[in-house]
C-alpha cells in the first residue's frame, strides 16, 4: 500500500508519463504526415533542384553559378563541387583549394566533350559536360574520397539537367527580346499615321477653340508617354484604358460626331494584368479600318467581363468588316499589312499564353468586326506581373 505522502509524487509521475506518451504519439503521427522516407527524399531533391534552377537560367557567366553550387553539391551528396565555363572555374563549394584540380579535369572535358575521371591527392573527381544548344558550355566536377558508379551517373544527369536549365533561360531571354521587338513594331506604326492626324486635328482647334486644343495636346502627350514607356511588357486593364481614352479623344477631334465609343467594363476586371499595348491596337484597328471608310462613321464598343478563370475583353465595331478569307490571310501570312496591330496582338497572345489564347475574330463585309481576347486571371509564370505599374 502506498503511503499517503507519496501520492502527489506518484500522481506527478503518472501525468508526466501520460504527457510523454502523447508527445511521442504526436511526433510519430507528424512523421507519418510528412510522408515516407522515399517521399521526403523526393521532396528534398525537388527542392534542391528548384533552388539551383533559378540561378542557372541566366547562364554560367552571370555571377549566379556560385549560388547554384551549394544546392547541386547537396543534390549529388559529394564532398565538394566545382562549376566551370569555357574560360575557367566559376564556383567551388566544399573546399576552395580544389580549383586547380577542378580546372585540370574540366578543361579535358571541354576539349573532348566527354565525361572524365581524375585521381588527386585530395581524392577522386568526376567531370561531366554541361551541354546547351548542342555545345559544351561548361562542366560540373564532383569530388569524393572515392568516386563510385552512382556518383558518376548522378553527376552526368545533373550536368544534363543544368544544360537544359541554361537552354530554358536562353529561350526566356529570346521571348523577352521578341516581345520588345514586337512593341517596337507597334510604336513604329504609331509615328507616321497617327501623329500626323493627331497634330493636324490639334492645329485645327488652335484658332477656334484654344481650350480644346490644349486638352487635346495633353491627351496626345499622355498617349505618347504611355506608348513609349520602358516599364515592362505588362500593364493592367485600367492603365491600358487610360491610354485608350487619350487615343479616342484625339480620334474624336477628327471624326467629330462620326465616332461613338461605349465602355462596358466590369469593375472587377480593371486589375487584370494584360500585355502592354494589347487593347489600344485593337481599338485603333476598329476605328481606322472599320469606321473610317464609312461615310457616317460608327460605334466601337469595348467590353470586359469576368468569367471566373479569365477576363474576356472584346472590341466590337459596326464598320465595313471584311471577308473571312482576308482575315485568315492577314493573321497567317508574312506579307506586310495595314492591320499590323491586329496581327501583332494575336502573335503576342499566342506567344505569352499559348495558341488556345489566340484572338477570336468574327467579321463579314458590311457586318462589322468583333475581336475577343481572353486573359488568364492567374499568371504564376509571369514574373513581371509583380512589376506592373499601378
Amino acid at each position: 500500500m502506498i503511503d499517503a505522502m507519496w501520492l502527489p509524487v506518484v500522481a506527478a509521475i503518472s501525468v508526466a508519463v501520460t504527457l510523454l506518451a502523447q508527445l511521442a504519439w504526436r511526433l510519430a503521427r507528424g512523421s507519418r504526415d510528412l510522408g515516407s522516407d522515399a517521399e521526403r527524399a523526393t521532396f528534398r531533391t525537388l527542392s534542391l533542384a528548384s533552388r539551383a534552377a533559378v540561378h542557372l537560367r541566366g547562364g554560367l557567366d552571370t555571377g549566379e553559378a556560385h549560388r547554384a553550387a551549394r544546392s547541386l553539391k547537396a543534390l549529388l551528396g559529394s564532398d565538394a563541387i566545382a562549376i566551370a565555363d569555357r574560360n575557367g572555374i566559376v564556383s567551388v563549394d566544399g573546399r576552395l583549394d580544389l580549383g586547380p584540380e577542378a580546372w585540370q579535369l574540366a578543361s579535358g572535358v571541354i576539349e573532348t566533350g566527354q565525361r572524365q575521371l581524375l585521381s588527386t591527392k585530395a581524392g577522386d573527381a568526376v567531370g561531366a559536360p554541361i551541354i546547351a544548344n548542342g555545345r559544351v558550355v561548361g562542366v560540373i566536377v564532383a569530388f569524393a574520397a572515392k568516386v563510385r558508379p552512382p556518383l558518376v551517373r548522378a553527376t552526368t544527369e545533373v550536368a544534363k539537367w543544368s544544360g537544359a536549365q541554361i537552354e530554358l533561360g536562353g529561350l526566356e531571354a529570346s521571348r523577352a527580346a521578341l516581345a520588345e521587338a514586337e512593341l517596337r513594331a507597334l510604336r513604329a506604326q504609331i509615328s507616321p499615321h497617327f501623329v500626323y492626324n493627331a497634330l493636324g486635328a490639334i492645329a485645327s482647334y488652335i484658332g477656334t477653340d484654344p481650350e480644346r486644343a490644349r486638352d487635346l495636346l495633353l491627351d496626345f502627350a499622355d498617349f505618347i508617354r504611355y506608348t513609349f514607356r520602358r516599364q515592362g511588357e505588362f500593364t493592367t486593364l485600367a492603365e491600358e484604358l487610360k491610354s485608350v481614352h487619350s487615343y479616342v479623344e484625339l480620334e474624336r477631334a477628327r471624326f467629330e460626331e462620326r465616332l461613338s465609343v461605349t465602355l462596358r467594363i466590369a469593375p472587377e476586371t480593371l486589375a487584370t494584368v494584360i500585355p502592354f499595348l494589347s487593347l489600344q491596337p485593337l481599338v485603333e484597328n476598329a476605328i481606322r479600318h472599320g469606321l473610317e471608310p464609312r461615310e457616317h462613321g460608327g460605334t466601337v464598343v469595348i467590353s470586359a467581363v469576368d468569367d471566373g478563370t479569365h477576363t474576356e475583353i472584346t472590341v466590337d465595331d459596326d464598320g465595313v468588316g471584311m471577308r473571312p478569307s482576308e482575315l485568315r490571310a492577314l493573321l497567317t501570312d508574312s506579307e506586310p499589312t495595314d492591320h499590323v496591330g491586329l496581327r501583332n496582338v494575336d502573335s503576342r497572345m499566342r506567344g505569352i499564353y499559348g495558341d488556345d489564347h489566340a484572338l477570336v475574330v468574327e467579321t463579314n463585309p458590311g457586318a462589322g468586326t468583333m475581336v475577343r481576347m481572353r486573359i488568364p486571371k492567374s499568371q504564376p509564370f509571369n514574373e513581371t506581373e509583380r512589376q506592373v505599374v499601378g
